[in-house]
């Protein structure tokens, strides 16, 4: 399987919208960071069927168009691999002291695998993890199923195969075919992050749809309001955060865990709703202080079950 110099070459930056973020970020190869803002938050509830604009219904009749093209082509070319940076820089010294941490306690060089950007985005993944799970005093389950729910190109696949250990690690999108401008698609980026991860794969697929019991679901940034869906460039249609939620609490095995990252209280806020109205019960949350990599808000974790 051939190597993609994805960070060498600056043809091979292009600027996407992470999910569920309106702002344009910069990500190599298939790596699609979360950098967080919601400015569309409602705590209205209950929810009520959207009401949208005119230019919000003719930006989702576009980008309709589009993803129902890629996924009716399913433009797949080979696995393809970042381009390892092999040592991280430019980082302050209490960003150097924490990833230094995390390499002992997990046995693992992200640096080794992945370019700058991807590197540090896992670090700051499995700080989260670390942090979260370690302040509300929950064992970490091993050797579980564990499902990530609208994990994009699945970057991270290798911060939660290093988390859980899992038996089984699936990462599910609904868009696996968007193409990237090094020619490749979502699909063969999400089969380069899996490859060498053991019983790890990517499914393509509306979660909505899956029927398949996990013990471990994780969503980072979920969409819970309607303008980052647009900003992904996905059509409104997609937007179902009940249902996603119910699908969810569906999916659980009897002692399975939901885990949630949110952006901000706010964000949160809309998100334990929409959980609450699919039955699931919160058991804790966590607010992470001082993230690895700088954030407007603070990321909100949570754990719910059936």
């Amino acid at each position: 399987m051939e190597r993609r110099h994805a960070l060498a070459q600056a043809n091979d930056l292009h600027c996407v919208f992470h999910w569920k973020t309106r702002r344009p970020t910069r990500h190599f190869l298939g790596m699609e960071t979360t950098p967080p803002t919601t400015s569309d938050v409602s705590c209205s509830w209950p929810p009520v069927a959207p009401h949208y604009s005119l230019l919000q219904r003719c930006r989702s009749l576009y980008h309709g168009l589009w993803f129902r093209l890629s996924e009716r082509i399913r433009w797949s070319r080979q696995p393809c691999y970042e381009t390892p940076i092999g040592c991280l820089s430019g980082l302050a010294a209490w960003q150097i002291t924490r990833i230094d941490e995390l390499r002992a306690r997990y046995h693992v060089r992200f640096e080794s695998h992945y370019g700058h950007h991807t590197a540090l985005a896992n670090y700051a993944y499995l700080d989260l993890l670390d942090q979260a799970w370690a302040g509300v005093n929950r064992p970490v389950p091993h050797g579980i199923a564990v499902t990530d729910v609208g994990c994009a190109s699945f970057w991270y696949a290798r911060t939660l195969h290093t988390f859980f250990r899992p038996f089984t690690l699936t990462g599910v999108d609904v868009e696996g075919f968007r193409l990237y401008p090094t020619g490749h698609s979502r699909y063969d980026a999400a089969r380069g992050y899996t490859a060498e991860l053991p019983r790890a794969s990517f499914l393509v697929a509306n979660y909505c749809t899956v029927e398949s019991q996990s013990d471990v679901i994780t969503a980072w940034f979920p969409f819970v309001t309607p303008s980052p869906v647009l900003a992904w460039r996905l059509p409104l249609t997609l937007f179902s955060p009940q249902q996603l939620l119910h699908r969810i609490a569906r999916n659980l095995t009897t002692q399975g865990v939901f885990f949630m990252v949110n952006q901000g209280t706010e964000e949160a806020a809309i998100a334990a709703r929409y959980c609450r109205g699919a039955g699931l019960r919160l058991v804790d949350q966590w607010v992470q202080p001082r993230p690895l990599r700088a954030r407007p808000h603070p990321p909100v974790t949570s754990w719910w079950t059936t």
